[in-house]
């Protein structure tokens, strides 16, 4: 028995190992394993061609039911997932130890999220969207009405079957193919927390769409009306964590996927509906196969210098660098901009100084350091839409001039000097005539 149970706890641990060895890693942020929990395993068929496309990119997926008891996101202490799908909109409550907690504490963790609701949004789905800034619209039976931009073919009357076309500007977050077909959307809207600055509006209705149950009349103003309606919407942390919330599972279907398109009032007919360009473009943002950044070989010199100081003297020139790099996808390349700046700051920034680059990923800047001693820092903050921040910042003195470090004689003193001189002159002289004058 002693022999099995130590063979045991060997097994677990080889595997356990192994799962760490393959999870995130800032040297190849695609190199993941991600949970994708769902209400019914038939998604894994109808849903199949999102799933293959992140296994064709190289994610690794654990599909669960959600009311499995083994559901763990870690072990040991250590997360095996660094991504999680949840599929599951009409689950009340996890299995194993999944929790609304726990699903916070994941992404509070830097892991990445994708929430898919529906109609049928149950209470537990949406604690977690509101928990992030998303607020689904109360009413349970409401759904997105459009009577302006509804999809033509397949509206059944209803006009829930939206073809959505209000896409955020923004190259990093959905590539920078426009997607020129509209995306068809059938599901439940959505508003922005406007107490979290952090979450974005990827996907917005039209002005002529609003929140409401399409089988019974209109009795109030629905509370959920126009552009304000997000239809998909996406949160960055602050520890670059990212998440994805959309109001319809069927967004990420075969069926959706393949299926033509054509929006009412416009002539224009699509053979395949945008869906899988926006789906897979959102998912390499989500997952960091875009906009990650890093930033390496920090330096700072005085001007015609090569090593590190340890302390700075007023008045001293000095040249500040950083690389800066962007995940591609599949290899680290120069992420080029104008807009990158460097602070020399003591409580408040002394010097902001925007730095130059070669356009091969280096970012430098020469400034001189000001006329006040202290302990200064450089720093580096930079946040810009869809990229993950930077805030790099490094600690050093700065001292004043040393008693044998001033200059001799000040130019800016010779009045003074002059006044001196000639006042003794003065002195001498009315000296003499008065001793020897008769």
């Amino acid at each position: 028995m002693a022999k099995i149970s130590i063979a045991t706890v060997f097994i677990a641990s080889i595997s356990l190992l192994l799962t760490l060895t393959h999870s995130f890693s800032t040297e190849n942020p695609t190199d993941r394993r991600i949970l994708v929990l769902l209400d019914d395993l038939a998604l894994k068929s109808s849903h199949s061609i999102f799933f293959n496309s992140l296994q064709s990119r190289g994610f690794e997926l654990d599909f669960k039911l959600s009311d499995d008891p083994k559901i763990a996101l870690q072990r040991y202490g250590q997360y095996l997932y660094d991504g999680l799908i949840l599929f599951s909109p009409t689950t009340e409550r996890f299995g194993g130890s999944l929790d609304v907690a726990a699903v916070l504490d994941f992404v509070d963790s830097g892991k990445d999220l994708i929430v898919a609701a529906d109609a049928s949004a149950s209470d537990l789905i949406r604690s977690i969207a509101a928990e992030c800034g998303v607020d689904f619209d109360e009413d349970p039976s409401a759904v997105v009405i459009d009577h302006g931009s509804y999809a033509v073919s397949g509206s059944e009357g209803d006009h829930t079957l939206i073809a959505a076309d209000d896409f955020i500007k923004s190259d990093v977050l959905l590539g920078s193919t426009k997607i020129e077909a509209p995306v068809l959307f059938k599901g439940i809207g959505h508003s922005l927390n406007p107490a979290n600055s952090l979450v974005l509006k990827v996907l917005s209705a039209s002005p002529s769409a609003y929140s409401a149950n399409p089988k019974s009349k209109l009795s109030t103003p629905p509370s959920l009306s126009g552009s304000s309606i997000s239809l998909v919407s996406v949160v960055q942390a602050r520890n670059n964590a990212r998440a994805v919330f959309s109001g319809s599972l069927d967004l990420f279907s075969n069926k959706f996927f393949k299926s033509p398109v054509q929006k009412a009032g416009s002539s224009n007919k699509y053979a395949k509906s945008g869906n899988e360009q926006f789906v897979t473009e959102l998912s390499k943002w989500v997952f960091h196969e875009r906009g990650h950044l890093k930033a390496v070989n920090v330096k700072h010199h005085r001007v015609g210098e090569t090593d590190e100081p340890a302390i700075y003297r007023i008045n001293d020139d000095l040249e500040y660098s950083v690389e800066i790099y962007e995940w591609s996808g599949s290899s680290w390349e120069p992420y080029v901009a104008n807009d990158v700046q460097v602070q020399f700051y003591m409580m408040s920034p002394y010097v902001l100084k925007t730095m130059s680059t070669d356009e091969k990923g280096l970012y430098h800047a020469s400034f001189k350091v000001p006329d006040v001693y202290g302990v200064f820092q450089f720093k580096v903050e930079y946040q810009r839409l869809g990229y993950t921040s930077l805030s790099l910042a490094k600690q050093i003195p700065v001292r004043p001039f040393r008693h044998n470090e001033y200059e001799r004689f000040i130019p800016t003193a010779f009045p003074y000097y002059g006044a001196s001189f000639s006042t003794m002159a003065a002195f001498f002289i009315f000296s003499f005539v008065y001793l020897y004058s008769k």
